[in-house]
């Protein structure tokens, strides 16, 4: 019992390893923003692994730049299911797309501050 509970174990972790990378690819594919901040990332992140004087200065660097890839990605799939089900203008609809953009905003503002307090205070 336990070899097939592990089987399962196995089989799940990889299977969601491949839903997630359909998910980074269909991103990808879709979303010209998420195209540009992968393209930032791929430059501030080597930039702040060299710039950071601390592990804990890395991470917050690299944290946040990462962050907003995360909120990218959430903010796409928002999008993604009020397109889907939400096909005729209605207010909750902007609301959630305004919403969305707003936390990518907000995520690329956090980028600045723990850039500019790390390296410039």
């Amino acid at each position: 019992m336990e070899k097939h509970t592990s089987s399962v174990f196995q089989r799940r972790v990889v299977n969601s390893f491949g839903f997630s990378l359909q998910g980074l690819q269909a991103t990808f594919r879709e979303e010209e923003a998420f195209r540009v901040e992968i393209i930032l990332a791929a430059m501030l992140i080597p930039l702040g692994l060299f710039l950071g004087d601390s592990g804990t200065e890395r991470a917050l660097l690299i944290g946040s730049v990462f962050l907003v890839l995360i909120v990218e990605v959430m903010n796409s799939a928002i999008e993604s299911v009020v397109d889907r089900f939400g096909g005729e203008q209605h207010d909750l609809s902007g609301r959630a797309k305004d919403q969305g953009s707003a936390a990518v905003f907000l995520s690329l503002m956090l980028v600045v501050l723990v850039w500019a307090l790390l390296l410039l205070f």
